[in-house]
Parts: structure tokens; C-alpha cells; sequence
């Protein structure tokens, strides 16, 4: 795998970007900032106001709501001008009011002066945190990207790992004519979302095309129809393929889940060696069923394992009364 560098965002491409979805009216002169949007998280400077400056997060975008408008009212002129210049000490990306609320004597003159534009929404201060943060939360994901196939196989996204040529593209060709839905097809960008979620998508270049050694580029869109494609899916189970050998011990009972790490979340990885003749397909099919199955709390090894020891128990409880047993 190798790494995305993440984007970065400027204070004016995020008003461009979402003045008409967040509703964003510029109230100073400028949107133009000499800080820049570096994280997901915003903060609430209330604190800052009342004096307490010490764990003042300037980094993060500062929303001013209701709480924060109501304390400066309650201030004397002469106050209320000594909280704002505290607060502008700081240089912070910008600063957003919502509610439609109005800012106080004096605090756009002094955004103006430090260079740190001031916008407005009308949105309600909750919501609007909700979804600014899922903008930035998409922005600053943390992303890979990776050389392999992603199918959504039964509502679950299984990721084809294996040396180039093992029949990763044609294992997903084989699952798209059986009526699954392709992802992604040789690359596959993978973006870690809040809850580590792991989100695959397509290269916007390659889109949903595939390359089949011996046919050569495919387009999946216009040969199976827009059914056999998706343009995201989550990664939840990663499917290696390997050549057969007898050198190697595969698994074979699945009483040990093994895993593995992609932007330090743990998913299922599951295995599988390979010869001619075998049924990858459908092995796959099995491994998303099987997914499932263990999602919603049933472990089949394990319960298989459990019902072998119980009757081990049961035997050995009933042995003397056998052999006692003379009629």
C-alpha cells in the first residue's frame, strides 16, 4: 500500500465550497486567512471569553453561538471590549456566528484588523457543528491506497489482496456476472472515517473499468448496467489470495480470527490458496455469508467446537453407568 497526502484546506475554499450547503454569509471584509484549516474538530471559545485562555485550541475553527453572544451581553462596554481583544489575541482560521446572530460593538472592526474572517449561518449551532465536522471529518481523512479489487458481495466489502496476476480483477469479474456490485478494480482508495470505518472507493481516472489479461480495459458500467457498479462500500473483510503449497498450513477449523491493519484498523482477513479448478467465486461468496453470519453473533467454529466438547463431557459423565450396565 502506499499513502495519500491529505488535502489542505484554506479558509476561502471552504466558504466557496460550502457557503450554499452550510448557508455561510461573510460578515468581515475578507475570507482570506493566514491560518489554515488543519483539523476536523471546531471548538466553542465561551472559556476564552470569561478569561480562561489556557486551554484555548486556536488551531480549530471557533464557532460563536447563542451562549457565547448572551455572555457578551451581559458585559459592561468596557468588558466586553476587554474579552473580545483577549480573544483576538489568538490567531485562528476564522470564526463562524451562528443563528443569524448579530456580533457585537466592535468584534468585525477587530477580525478585520487581525486578518480572520468572521461568517454567519442561520443554521441552529448544533446542526451546524454536525454537519461542518462531517465536511472536515471528509476533507482530513487519513486515506491509502491499494492494489487490489473491492466487490460488494451480499451487502459486504470484501477487498482481493494477492500479487499482481493472482486473479484478483477476474475473481471480481467472475462475482460481477453473478449479479454483485464492483467498487473498485486495481486501485482501490481506502479513507478511514470516523468510528474507524474504512471506506473504499474507485480512482476517479479508472472509474469502473478492468483490466483482463488476454481481453484487455473493460467497462463494467456499459457491459453488466449501473446495478453491477457502486461508488463506495465499506471494507470489512479483506480476501488474500496465494498460490497453493504444501509447505504452507492453511486454516481449517476458524477457531482463530486472523486480522489485519489498514490506517491502524483491525479488519478480518481471511486466506485463501489457490490451484486450477478451484471455485474462488464462490468460496468468496461463502466468506460474505460467513461475514455475516459472525456479525449477527453466531461463530460456526467456535459453536462446532463448544457442541464436540460438550459431547466429550456427556460421555465421560455417562461412561460408568455403561459399564456398570449388566442387563
Amino acid at each position: 500500500m502506499s499513502s495519500t497526502k491529505g488535502p489542505t484546506l484554506s479558509v476561502e475554499q471552504l466558504y466557496e465550497q460550502q457557503r450554499e450547503s452550510l448557508g455561510l454569509d461573510l460578515l468581515s471584509a475578507s475570507a482570506a486567512s493566514t491560518i489554515p484549516v488543519t483539523v476536523s474538530d471546531i471548538h466553542r471559545p465561551g472559556m476564552a471569553l470569561m478569561g480562561f485562555t489556557e486551554n484555548f485550541l486556536a488551531e480549530r475553527i471557533q464557532i460563536f453561538g447563542r451562549t457565547e453572544i448572551a455572555y457578551l451581553d451581559t458585559l459592561s462596554e468596557a468588558d466586553r471590549g476587554a474579552a473580545i481583544d483577549r480573544f483576538f489575541r489568538f490567531q485562528m482560521p476564522c470564526i463562524i456566528v451562528a443563528k443569524g446572530l448579530e456580533t457585537p460593538a466592535g468584534f468585525l472592526d477587530r477580525a478585520n484588523k487581525h486578518a480572520i474572517p468572521v461568517m454567519r449561518t442561520q443554521q441552529d449551532t448544533t446542526p451546524f457543528i454536525h454537519q461542518l465536522t462531517a465536511f472536515l471529518d471528509f476533507v482530513f481523512a487519513p486515506s491509502v491506497t491499494a492494489h487490489a479489487s473491492l466487490v460488494d458481495v451480499y451487502g459486504v466489502g470484501l477487498l482481493f489482496t494477492g500479487r499482481s496476476g493472482i486473479g484478483k480483477s477476474e475473481t471480481a469479474l467472475d462475482l460481477i456476472e453473478r449479479g454483485h456490485r464492483l467498487v473498485a478494480d486495481d486501485v482501490v482508495r481506502i479513507t478511514r472515517r470516523h468510528g474507524d470505518i474504512l471506506i473504499g472507493a474507485c480512482n476517479e481516472v479508472l472509474k469502473h473499468t478492468m483490466e483482463i489479461r488476454g481481453l484487455g480495459i473493460i467497462d463494467v458500467q456499459s457491459i453488466f448496467g449501473i446495478r453491477a457498479i457502486r461508488g463506495q462500500k465499506r471494507v470489512e473483510v479483506e480476501v488474500h489470495l496465494t498460490e497453493w503449497s504444501d509447505a504452507m498450513d492453511y486454516e481449517r477449523v476458524g477457531l482463530d480470527d486472523a486480522t489485519v491493519k489498514h490506517l491502524e484498523v483491525e479488519i478480518p482477513l481471511v486466506t485463501i490458496p489457490i490451484f486450477p479448478g478451484k471455485n474462488i467465486t464462490v468460496i468468496a461468496e461463502v466468506v460474505a455469508l460467513n461475514h455475516l453470519v459472525k456479525v449477527y453473533g453466531y461463530h460456526p467454529a467456535r459453536a462446532l467446537n463448544e457442541r464436540l466438547l460438550e459431547n466429550m463431557r456427556m460421555k465421560l459423565l455417562s461412561s460408568p453407568l455403561v459399564r456398570d450396565d449388566t442387563e
